[in-house]
């Protein structure tokens, strides 16, 4: 039975008078997204004023260039348009990716063991429904290679039909281990579209243009990563997908970004989930959820707050490793080693020895997705 198309249901709990500081903006997404996913519907003929009426878009938004709409607007608008078309691919390909067919490939995948096979077995899946765009993985001892390359060339919104496979699988991937998989750098076939800024909060700020080929990096040992949901927690995935996937994973994330900030402040003192919630005016349960609204938890924000501080720190000072430890809170040295290993694969002084021999940090910090 194909899943509920419906957006997953946020309820608005907004945070008392007495919070001294503002919360962050509302996420939003750049007009040209939104044309991107329409272009499929209009090359049809369709007009498309009703369903953006029906996602609460104003239609004549479309003619201004600098627009943006919140992020939840947007993944309303996504599972109407893939409702209407009966295709999940938006009317972008020679063959129409019948309702259900996101559903099925998480139910391909999320049996697989480790993320390189969901990954592998997602590229077989891709192979049969997506004919048009082949999905291949690389991988060397420290990076891997995840490829979107076109079999056919794509005449109808071409350049969101990459972002939007990516987007899929990467959102996907992340969600199969319970945590953000960093992208290091992302490669795109097209030359910088004007809404590129968008792109350091969705994919990376190492995006880069004019490729021949689509080619998304990440850290090589994250292929080994075990996958953490079940059956259960996939019918919870699947209420208002794959349009919710829009809304997660990504680096303004309103709630997650508080916790963030709270728990930066904090340094080197470190907070407990109750803490920090205490702090945002939340029951810890109420935390909890919120943040499993936005596709994290309070421990993979905490651990990549404190991945980003560590390998910026030793990537930019002279501080002893120890001394980097303390700042973040950590009990001693010993269990900052534990969790620098956890979090990229190394120990922290080889981490800092690689970043010397090559020169530079080119791989430091900035680039967690909670």
């Amino acid at each position: 039975m194909p899943y509920p198309e419906k957006t997953a249901n946020r309820s608005a709990e907004p945070a008392p008078s007495s919070v001294a500081s503002p919360a962050p903006a509302r996420a939003t997404v750049a007009i040209a997204f939104v044309q991107g996913m329409l272009a499929g519907l209009q090359n049809s003929g369709r007009d498309g004023s009703r369903l953006l009426e029906q996602a609460h878009i104003p239609p004549a938004i479309l003619s201004d260039p600098t627009a943006r709409i919140p992020v939840d607007r947007y993944a309303e608008l996504y599972n109407l348009i893939n409702q209407e078309l009966d295709d999940e691919g938006f009317g972008l390909f020679s063959v129409p990716l019948r309702t259900g067919t996101f559903e099925f490939l998480c139910r391909a995948i999320i049996t697989a063991p480790t993320l390189a096979d969901a990954i592998e077995r997602s590229i077989r899946f891709l192979r049969l429904v997506l004919p048009d765009l082949a999905v291949r993985l690389a991988s060397t001892r420290e990076q891997a290679h995840l490829c979107i390359v076109e079999t056919r060339r794509l005449t109808i919104g071409r350049v969101f039909a990459f972002e939007w496979l990516l987007r899929l699988l990467h959102g996907v991937f992340s969600w199969l281990v319970g945590r953000g998989i960093v992208l290091d750098s992302v490669a795109f076939p097209y030359s910088r579209p004007e809404h590129a800024d968008d792109y350091s909060l969705i994919y990376t700020a190492r995006s880069t243009f004019d490729a021949d080929t689509l080619t998304a990096a990440f850290a090589a040992h994250l292929l080994e990563l075990p996958i953490r949901r079940d059956e259960t927690a996939l019918q919870t995935f699947l209420d208002g997908a794959p349009g919710r996937l829009t809304t997660l994973y990504r680096r303004d994330r309103e709630i997650v970004q508080r916790v963030r900030n709270a728990l930066r402040s904090a340094l080197p003192v470190s907070l407990s989930l109750s803490e920090v919630a205490h702090a945002l005016h939340f029951s810890p349960r109420t935390l909890h959820r919120r943040l499993e609204d936005e596709g994290s938890s309070f421990q993979t924000i905490k651990d990549a707050l404190r991945r980003d501080v560590a390998t910026s720190s030793l990537a930019k000072t002279r501080q002893a490793v120890a001394e980097v430890a303390a700042e973040l809170g950590f009990a001693d040295t010993a269990a900052f080693y534990r969790a620098f290993v956890r979090w990229t694969g190394m120990a922290p002084a080889h981490y800092r020895r690689r970043l010397q021999a090559g020169g530079g940090a080119s791989r430091a910090g900035g680039n967690a997705t909670d």
